[in-house]
């Protein structure tokens, strides 16, 4: 990491010395204006506390990526979502991420993906710079300790993106590194195994679970930062992966009891106001348990201008795709494919899951006092309709987060104020029960975990069979997950962790044909995106080259790249 940026300064030098025979030293001792000092920030207290802050945030690496506000661990709401490199949604515009549904991830072009390992590892070393220097800050013993857990978290964080999408990687440890020093050393380019980077992640959030602050998001503690809760989620999910077959470096015992040790804080709960209202505000939100902020005024792509249909105004960006449509079961709890379930593929929308009105916009739903026409000919949100390059391939609008009060056209500084959730309890129950069952069995405990979820207030969808089978459960599971945890991240990794991507990624990316006939619509599934490929290769990232390249060399590429 820091060998590219000292050869990229000395470059500099070089031509500085290429353009003048002498050099005035003098002329370099220029005090920059536009930032703060190393020694401004270790001698006042409220400088370094802005310094741990704007650790949860980062640079801006790559075109398209936080306009304005700087990105957070994620993408977040910025154009293209992590949902459109799975069989969720594909981006109508591209946005760098066709490559990866067609399985053209190379070295030299990692898409989307490409700033990960970079802006992971920056972060880690301003985070090690923090806490080797927290000490010399004046400040009380308390607030020492509790923003050195903070800054632990983070760096666990950022590790855990690491870990997820290259598998093995670097652990840097405590270590600063600094301009001058020698980079010759492969053992400082060492890949740690799975096992390893698992257990060093889970043993930092055990040390900053500690110490970081346990009241929830009603406390004083500033909404958005890290709390003993996020540190005790995060464990939960990177023990969930470390049993997951694609890891195989943890016992699904020991996911199960993670999970479990959020729950029994017992101060997070299911959000009660409503399944669409739940990522609208972290106001009086017993279910967030950490996320990113935004406000009025804090500039960036908003998800009411990025997402909406093109008749109304909008990019039509991340558009579900009908495989995960499909996903979605009966309101009666039978899936489509059922020959009891009731569905009616010339009526495809009626009677589904509650979570699928609250998360796909389809042709003739309701939208902000109209209703949405993908329909040809004629539909004012299909090739026909204004800004027809926005026109969504597949059929469909994306619906959860869209918050309805705030405007699609000119948003800017106004629109975009819903939180970016990392961790919520949903996600927590359904490890709880995954983790449980591939450890004892359905036992109760599993059953009363999903049953919560889907029987939680304006769901409200039949309890799980009785009697099923620990597989047949593992894959009700996961069935859940992919709809209760839709656009949230979670589907690129999961079905990586399964080990099934070789299936589900290489399903074409569906999408629906909507042909008015009078009063009458007919329906006709279409392939939205051609060329839907994976390869075992793909279960990780390839490290971009020019991170192999700074290495001298030294850093291995992932296997098959």
């Amino acid at each position: 990491m820091k060998s590219r940026k000292s050869i990229a300064i000395s470059s500099c030098l070089f031509a500085v010395l290429l353009s003048t025979a002498s050099c005035n030293t003098d002329l370099l001792d220029v005090v920059p204006t536009d930032r703060v000092s190393d020694s401004s920030i270790l001698t006042d207290s409220t400088l370094f506390e802005s310094y741990v802050i704007n650790r949860y945030m980062g640079v801006r690496l790559t075109d398209k990526e936080a306009e304005g506000t700087p990105p957070g661990f994620g993408r977040g709401f910025e154009y293209a979502m992590w949902s459109s490199v799975t069989d969720e949604s594909i981006y109508n515009n591209d946005d760098n991420t066709w490559l990866i549904q067609r399985g053209q991830l190379a070295p030299e072009n990692t898409g989307i993906a490409g700033t990960i390992w970079g802006r992971s590892y920056r972060s880690i070393r301003e985070i090690n710079y923090a806490l080797a220097n927290v000490q010399k800050v004046n400040m009380s013993a308390g607030m020492k300790t509790r923003l050195s857990a903070e800054l632990r978290f983070l760096r666990a964080f950022r590790y855990q993106d690491l870990l997820r999408n290259y598998g093995e990687v670097v652990l840097m440890g405590d270590k600063v590194y600094e301009l001058g020093e020698d980079f010759s050393n492969s053992a400082i380019y060492t890949r740690s195994s799975i096992k390893d980077v698992t257990a060093y992640i889970l043993a930092e959030l055990d040390a900053a679970s500690k110490d970081l602050p346990t009241a929830n998001n009603n406390s004083n503690w500033k909404l958005g930062r890290a709390t003993k809760g996020a540190a005790l989620a995060l464990k939960a999910r990177i023990a969930l992966y470390a049993a997951s077959p694609l890891y195989n470096a943890g016992t699904w015992q020991a996911a199960a009891s993670a999970a479990k040790d959020v729950m029994n804080m017992g101060m997070y709960s299911l959000y009660t106001g409503g399944y669409d209202k739940l990522f609208l505000t972290a106001e009086n939100n017993p279910e967030i348990i950490f996320e990113r902020l935004y406000t009025r005024g804090a500039r960036h792509v908003c998800l009411e201008i990025s997402n909406a249909p093109n008749g109304f105004g909008g990019w039509g960006g991340n558009v579900p795709l009908q495989n995960f449509v499909d996903a979605y079961q009966m309101n009666n709890g039978k899936s489509i494919d059922d020959a009891s379930s009731g569905y009616n593929p010339q009526d495809p929308y009626k009677n589904r899951d509650p979570r699928f009105y609250m998360t796909v916009l389809t042709n003739d739903a309701a939208y902000r006092g109209n209703t949405v026409q993908s329909f040809v000919p004629g539909g004012k949100d299909s090739k026909d309709g204004p800004s027809n390059w926005n026109t969504s391939k597949t059929g469909y609008y994306l619906k959860k987060y869209m918050n309805d009060a705030l405007p699609i056209d000119n948003p800017w500084d106004i629109a975009g104020t819903q939180p970016w959730i990392y961790f919520r309890y949903a996600e927590i129950l359904l490890s709880y029960a995954e983790a449980q069952n591939e450890a004892a069995g359905p036992d109760q405990s599993v059953y009363d975990a999903v049953n919560a979820i889907r029987k939680r207030t304006g769901v409200s969808m039949p309890a799980l069979p009785t009697g099923l089978s620990q597989a047949q459960m593992r894959d009700a599971i996961r069935k859940e997950r992919q709809v209760e945890l839709a656009f949230e991240e979670h589907r690129y990794y999961d079905v990586r962790r399964w080990k099934i991507a070789n299936v589900t990624e290489n399903v074409p990316a569906y999408g629906m044909d909507v042909t008015k006939n009078g009063s009458t619509y007919t329906y006709t599934r279409k392939e939205a995106l051609s060329g839907r490929h994976f390869e075992d290769k793909h279960y990780f990232l390839p490290i971009p080259r020019a991170e192999i390249l700074a290495s001298g060399g030294k850093l291995t590429q992932n296997a098959g790249y």
